[in-house]
């Protein structure tokens, strides 16, 4: 994104707990709406059974975009997760003083479509091999990470990372560094202010980073 690079480019030194930004005890989200696309709930709950992944690919209106647009997909909401500064703002995270990546919350029904599909999506629609960055947006919050919530997710995660990370080096790609986490221990997901979420759907032409290795997953 533009603007954030106003605030991000360069930052590619993660900050240290202690000199992160102080934050707010109260939410930056305003009152949840339901979302522009599916009609469903931003937060929650969802329908007994639903589970939700939380999947850091660079800027995250694209990565918002992309996933609202997959079948089984119940909701998405984009926030801030992975850091230390609590209910950080925008242009907190963009300063590379919080910690946390932009992060696409993607709730789901695993009956209808699996971690696998959506891990695939995930791995084949960005670069996870670029560090603290996709593309020409620079910075610790575009660094590439997938929070887990359930044992099936930790499963295919490890199990699609490494094989993703076999095709990429037979191509001469760096190793993965995508950060892999249990999202308890990644901390909470902040959700970003209101005019960020399905920000793409209310402007069509608005950024979208395209940033990907071009190498299929296995099939």
């Amino acid at each position: 994104m533009i603007f954030e690079n106003l605030f991000g480019s360069g930052k590619q030194t993660m900050v240290a707990p202690e000199e992160a930004l102080p934050g707010r005890q109260s939410p930056v989200l305003p009152a949840p709406r339901p979302h522009t696309v599916l009609g469903s709930s931003l937060t929650g709950p969802w329908a007994p059974g639903t589970r939700v992944l939380y999947l850091a690919m660079g800027c995250f209106w694209g990565a918002e975009e992309i996933y609202w647009q997959v079948p089984g997909v119940v909701s998405t909401a984009v926030g801030y997760m992975g850091g230390t500064t609590p209910n950080p703002t925008y242009e907190e995270v963009c300063s590379a003083r919080t910690g946390h990546t932009e992060t696409a919350l993607v709730a789901y029904d695993p009956s209808v479509v699996s971690e696998e599909e959506l891990l695939r999506i995930f791995w084949e629609r960005h670069d996870p091999t670029q560090g603290f960055r996709q593309g020409n947006d620079v910075g610790t919050q575009y660094r590439s990470a997938v929070y887990w919530t359930t044992p099936e997710q930790e499963e295919a995660v490890k199990a699609t990372a490494a094989r993703y990370g076999e095709v990429l080096a037979a191509r001469g790609y760096d190793p993965i560094t995508t950060e892999t986490a249990p999202a308890v221990e990644a901390g909470p997901f902040f959700y970003a202010e209101d005019y960020h979420q399905q920000y793409l759907q209310k402007h069509v032409n608005g950024y979208r980073c395209h940033s990907t290795t071009g190498v299929p997953f296995p099939g």
